[in-house]
């Protein structure tokens, strides 16, 4: 088993390492199969762990050395593998070998492929080091590497300034994050003596609730997550992602990135619990970014940003379960998110692909007919990810909602309204791209066309999974046995035990309401979005409350006024006054004095042996003279 869980991570790794050197003398063919292998493998091994972890309910320990080790201080370089890490190995790669595959097709003709596929096997190396680490320095060292590989991807097209200014904004904004969360990676070393996440759950279980020092150190974890997960105010730099091919939209969004913020949260659950305030932060974090994000993607226009700032909602839906204490039902609809987020950026990209690189809905449209297949997998994700029966998004959403009724009827008809806004834009998309009228101002370069099976076949997978992937968790009307949240109830046993639990279940007339209710709401949403944009011959430019939200509630032009202009205006400043004045001044006036002194000092220079014996002659008397008076 502990040759298995290092291979985990050499393989990903040896891929990048040799398409990465080889990548001027590789075919461009080859480096895609080459990285998709590497996965595959991984792929594999995972599944064979995720069954061994089911089978003898055991936590693997995987030491492989001391990485620091000085007096008292003991931090071990070490793999973790338990029904958490199991579950997110088999999303991490299972999903990532998909849109690996999808690559093969998708950037069949960039002639920088090679390069591609080694960041792309990089990206997955950093999240399973992320996920497999057994102490937080571990985790963090996964953190950061993701914040690389995502770097790199963004603005993998660096010929165009945008991609690199997305790529530094992504970069940016997650280091304020990650300060936040070395900070508290610091404090639980001061406190505990130890950063192994086992340890640590242990040794805080022994703490009372509201602990000073347990709020500060999970509202330090949780800036980081929210910098990572983007959420409020750190989001921003998630729909400027999309700068970079749409397979890394897909794989940021679905099976990395996104999700670590998430996962932090609950693999460090004991600490959360035991604060309740943060509990509290998170949840009013979440909601008002699941709203935000929300309200924001029905009025975009971008293909692939109304899909990112559906993440940023997602996400957000995610954050506010954390908050209510549904680690499970968390992780659960993280799972089946994956599976038809990205779906839905995959064919999003096979629009793309269709129309030349076209990404403006508004020159879109009537494409059923064209690329029936992607079509028909576009209409699979946009019902999951809506929360329509049979599809997994509605059992995932179904825990969540419950969690929320739990807590309050008043939080859990937020929720509802939130996941409600999900079905507007999604249908709206849906709707524009595929039944509505062709823009007449696009002429795509050459004709609309499907994509190639390489790109089909990763997306039908996916859509298999969002169809099917819920029923491991049936609602409790329906069903006693509750599979996902058995499954990880041993990883959440500590956290749960230390949550009071509701008083009051729901009523089954409460339960059947969460039920039907939601359903009937979504009904006439998709009516009323066939009605209104199928009809429409163009899209109304937006006007009042709609150009505020269309503009993204000016969030950008906020930042840029107050943290980007002061900034740039002080380095101006610093680099006029301070630099080029004060300190570029104070250097020349000494270059200048010695250019001074060497033209006035090398008069005596004359070539004059005379003049020489002469200056020789006084130079001695004078030293004589100098040693009398003394």
């Amino acid at each position: 088993m502990q040759l298995i869980s290092i291979l985990l991570l050499v393989f990903p790794l040896l891929g990048f390492l040799t398409i990465g050197l080889l990548q001027k003398q590789m075919n461009r063919n080859l480096s895609g199969i080459l990285a998709s292998v590497a996965i595959f493998i991984n792929f594999c091994l995972s599944a064979f762990l995720f069954g061994y972890v089911i089978s003898s309910n055991q936590v693997l320990e995987v030491p492989l050395f001391d990485w620091i080790k000085f007096a008292d201080i003991s931090i071990p370089f070490a793999l973790t593998i338990d029904r958490l890490s199991a579950l997110m190995l088999m999303i991490v790669n299972g999903v990532g070998l998909l849109i690996h595959i999808y690559s093969i097709g998708y950037m069949k003709e960039d002639e920088s492929v090679n390069r591609f596929f080694a960041y792309l096997n990089l990206f997955i190396f950093f999240m399973l080091i992320l996920v497999l680490g057994s102490d937080y320095l571990m985790l963090f060292i996964g953190w950061e590497g993701v914040g690389l590989s995502s770097y790199l991807l963004i603005g993998f097209w660096f010929k165009d300034h945008a991609n690199n200014n997305a790529a530094k904004k992504a970069f940016i904004m997650n280091r304020i994050g990650d300060l936040g969360f070395l900070l508290g990676i610091f404090i639980l070393f001061s406190t505990f003596k130890t950063l192994s996440i086992i340890d640590i759950a242990d040794k805080a279980s022994m703490m009372h609730s509201g602990d000073m020092t347990l709020t500060i150190v999970t509202l330090c974890l949780f800036v980081g997550a929210m910098g990572k997960s983007a959420q409020i105010p750190l989001f921003t730099w998630l729909p400027d992602a999309m700068a970079g091919p749409t397979p890394v939209s897909a794989l940021i969004h679905a099976a990395t990135m996104v999700t670590a913020g998430i996962y932090l949260i609950a693999r460090s659950s004991v600490l959360f619990v035991l604060s309740p305030l943060t509990m509290n932060v998170i949840l009013v974090v979440g909601a008002v970014t699941a709203l935000v994000g929300g309200l924001i993607a029905i009025y975009q226009n971008d293909i692939k940003k109304i899909l990112a700032y559906s993440t940023v909602s997602q996400l957000g839906f995610l954050f506010m379960a954390l908050g209510l204490g549904s680690f499970s039902g968390a992780m659960f609809h993280l799972t089946t998110h994956a599976f038809f987020k990205a779906l839905l950026f995959l064919a999003a990209g096979s629009v793309i692909h269709a129309l030349s690189g076209e990404q403006d809905i508004r020159k879109m449209g009537g494409l059923r007919s064209k690329i029936p297949f992607t079509f028909a997998l576009f209409i699979v994700g946009t019902i999951a990810i809506s929360g329509i029966p049979p599809f997994a998004g509605f059992f995932s959403k179904e825990v969540i909602l419950t969690a929320a009724f739990e807590h309050g009827t008043a939080m859990g008809v937020f929720a509802t309204c939130i996941s409600l806004l999900t079905t507007i834009y999604m249908f709206r998309l849906l709707f524009v791209v595929f039944f509505k009228p062709a823009g007449k101002d696009f002429k795509p370069a050459h004709s609309v066309h499907e994509s190639p099976k390489v790109m089909l076949y990763p997306m039908a997978v996916l859509a298999i999974l969002s169809t099917l992937a819920g029923f491991v968790q049936l609602p409790k009307l329906f069903s006693e046995t509750q599979g996902f949240d058995n499954y990880l109830a041993p990883i959440f046993a500590t956290a749960n035990g230390l949550v009071a639990a509701p008083e009051h279940g729901l009523s089954v007339q409460t339960e059947w309401l969460i039920f039907i209710l939601p359903l009937c709401v979504i009904a006439l949403l998709v009516f009323y979005s066939y009605q209104r944009f199928v009809n429409a011959k163009e899209l109304t430019p937006a006007t009042g409350i709609e150009k505020v939200l269309a503009d993204k509630f000016y969030f950008d032009e906020i930042y840029d006024f107050l943290f980007v202009k002061p900034i740039g205006f002080l380095s101006d400043f610093f680099r006029q006054a301070v630099d080029q004045t004060i300190i570029n001044g104070f250097v020349n006036a000494i270059g200048n004095g010695t250019l001074f002194a060497g033209k006035r000092l090398r008069r005596l220079q004359t070539g004059n042996v005379g003049f020489y014996l002469v200056i020789m002659v006084f130079s001695v008397i004078a030293i004589l003279f100098f040693n009398i008076i003394l």
